[in-house]
């Protein structure tokens, strides 16, 4: 200690001046439910006076908790933060964390590498976002005995997920774009958010695919019809394939994400085509709010921030040794925009 550092207050010197126990001190700190409330209130107010500030790396190790909620992000920071659906989730994560005293560090793929991400992550609780946790990476957790909660995940797997009716949204989604006319319809679809190759894809993508064939059925058409390409949550997937989609005489362009569908119309004005006049556009998850220089796009409207709080209050009852059955399932809906008409003619 240096000359004139005055000694940090300690759990001894609150014990001592108090008349108490070390642990009884603890108890007022950490288990207020374990003493009296007087004696927790003479405690606190002798720490008080002491000037006590809490070491919350001490009362960390003596808990076995690191006070902390990991985010494994599906992309790079920098793209997940370009994403407002990402961005809402975070939120509503974020919220509930502090509500807990808790932190939330975000965890993006380590060198590419999700499996390192988990392995070197030092929190109480993992949430994902857009995974389907299989093999290594399941392992892992398991082995670390780490809770995890998903977000947009797998259904009916060992890990509880937060979700709404991927199926059944992705249905109404295709039925508003087949019910004015639509024929000539392209599909960017997101990749299958599994973590290892050669698994069944019962994620978000999957569902949503079935829920296309479902509503197609209804018109005697089948996926085979349409032209499907694959690409990233981002706007340079959109901008990227926007031509290839627009080509052969489409009418209406279908998404599985906003952000995708942002890039599209603005490489479709680049092409000279406009939204809705020339072609249409359906986006998913109604990232419309804030964006007054855009035309509003015509959407699935998904609560990311609601998800976000979900994921975290289920989170919370496993950390606190409630028996949670099943996560909950989120409503969503159609939001009429600006980018969905008739097919141009018709």
């Amino acid at each position: 200690m240096h000359a004139g550092e005055k000694k940090r207050c300690t759990i001894a010197d609150i014990a001592r001046e108090a008349g108490v126990s070390k642990t009884s001190v603890s108890f007022a700190f950490n288990s207020p439910h374990r003493i009296g409330d007087e004696t927790r209130k003479h405690i606190l107010e002798v720490a008080r006076r002491l000037k006590y500030v809490p070491d919350p790396s001490a009362r960390n190790f003596s808990l076995g908790r690191t006070q902390t909620l990991g985010f494994l992000l599906p992309q790079a920071v920098d793209t997940c933060l370009a994403n407002p659906y990402i961005v809402e989730v975070m939120k509503g994560l974020g919220q509930v964390c502090q509500e807990h005293g808790y932190m939330l560090t975000l965890i993006p793929p380590l060198n590419d590498s999700v499996y390192e991400a988990v392995k070197n992550a030092t929190v109480d609780g993992l949430i994902t976002l857009g995974y389907m946790v299989h093999g290594g990476v399941g392992s892992l957790v398991d082995v670390r005995a780490m809770p995890l909660v998903m977000i947009d995940g797998g259904e009916g797997g060992r890990h509880l997920s937060v979700n709404i009716d991927d199926m059944g949204a992705a249905r109404l989604q295709l039925e508003r774009v087949l019910s004015l006319g639509h024929r000539r319809i392209s599909i960017l679809s997101l990749p299958a958010p599994t973590l290892t190759p050669n698994v069944d894809d019962k994620g978000i993508v999957g569902r949503r695919l079935a829920g296309y064939r479902e509503a197609l059925e209804a018109y005697g058409l089948s996926l085979d019809d349409l032209r499907c390409l694959q690409g990233e949550a981002t706007w340079q997937a959109g901008w990227d394939l926007a031509s290839s989609l627009a080509e052969g005489g489409t009418t209406c362009i279908v998404t599985m994400s906003d952000v995708q569908a942002l890039g599209i119309i603005d490489r479709l004005g680049d092409d000279g085509l406009s939204v809705p006049r020339d072609i249409s556009l359906v986006g998913f998850d109604n990232i419309n709010r804030g964006m007054a220089s855009r035309p509003h796009l015509s959407t699935i409207d998904q609560p990311g921030f609601e998800k976000g709080q979900m994921a975290a209050m289920t989170m919370f009852d496993i950390l606190d040794g409630k028996s949670v059955e099943k996560a909950p399932l989120v409503g969503y809906s159609f939001v009429d925009g600006g980018t969905l008409a008739p097919p141009k003619g018709e």
